[in-house]
């Protein structure tokens, strides 16, 4: 019987930014109830989050690995930046951002490349950093995100990948539990080294399922509930004077928040 491939979801939100489930929850959600190996938790503009999760993983013991990443808004569009020790500065050039992940030993890909909307990276930028120096290159590129907005742009950035032999990988852009998983890319072997080798010889694959139309909204409707919850903790910690803030969702947020 053939042994299974890995399979990795790179792209995932918690509560330090715009997702709406815990540390804690996402782990149990992957160990209970997904069959991924490899996980990055990715938020907006920090790693705090990513690095206690990847602490509790190990703590734990669970059977999946957890990278630290970070989706950083550069002013090419959105990035993600994987296996990172210190966070990215954002709102800079996608190609200095691109090389700053390198200088620390992290990969960069794009995140939902060529959809024609600000925050995403669009293909003569693409083209230009590909013709660059290696230094200034992204590694691969994010061909499946299942998000309404990309599903007519995904034909697209299969073929551009493909033509200029980028490595191809999929991902949830997951903002709640039960996205964790639906885009996901498959690769030979289990751990987050095995997987960074298949990313380097362009041998990873993507699958997933599009989120359905207006599927999103529900996602949408508990983001703004929790910017409510957020803007009161923090409102109400100023008043009181007693440096409590907003739900970061992880043990040990009071002292690493950003």
């Amino acid at each position: 019987m053939t042994e299974r491939l890995g399979r990795a979801d790179l792209h995932i939100h918690t509560l330090a930014s715009d997702g709406t489930a815990s540390v804690v929850d996402i782990l149990d959600q992957v160990e209970t109830q997904t069959e991924l190996d490899v996980i990055a938790i990715t938020d907006h503009e920090r790693i705090d989050a990513a690095i206690a999760g990847r602490a509790m993983a190990r703590d734990r013991g669970l059977r999946f690995e957890v990278v630290v990443g970070e989706e950083v808004t550069t002013l090419g569009g959105h990035l993600l930046a994987l296996w990172l020790e210190r966070p990215v500065k954002p709102f800079r050039s996608l190609r200095s951002t691109i090389a700053a992940v390198h200088d620390q030993g992290g990969i960069a890909i794009p995140a939902h490349p060529l959809v024609p909307y600000p925050l995403c990276a669009q293909g003569f930028v693409l083209r230009r950093l590909l013709a660059d120096e290696e230094r200034y290159r992204p590694d691969a590129i994010e061909a499946f995100n299942p998000t309404t907005l990309g599903r007519p742009w995904h034909g697209r950035v299969v073929r551009f990948a493909d033509e200029h032999g980028l490595a191809r990988v999929g991902n949830s852009d997951a903002h709640d539990l039960a996205s964790i998983g639906i885009g996901y890319s498959t690769f030979e072997g289990r751990t987050g080294d095995e997987l960074r080798a298949a990313i380097a010889a362009g041998t990873t694959h993507h699958h997933g399922t599009f989120h359905p139309t207006g599927a999103q909204l529900g996602t949408f409707s508990r983001q703004l509930r929790k910017y409510g919850r957020d803007i009161r903790a923090n409102g109400g910690g100023r008043l009181r004077g007693d440096g409590s803030r907003r739900d970061l969702g992880y043990p040990g947020e009071q002292d690493q928040a950003s």
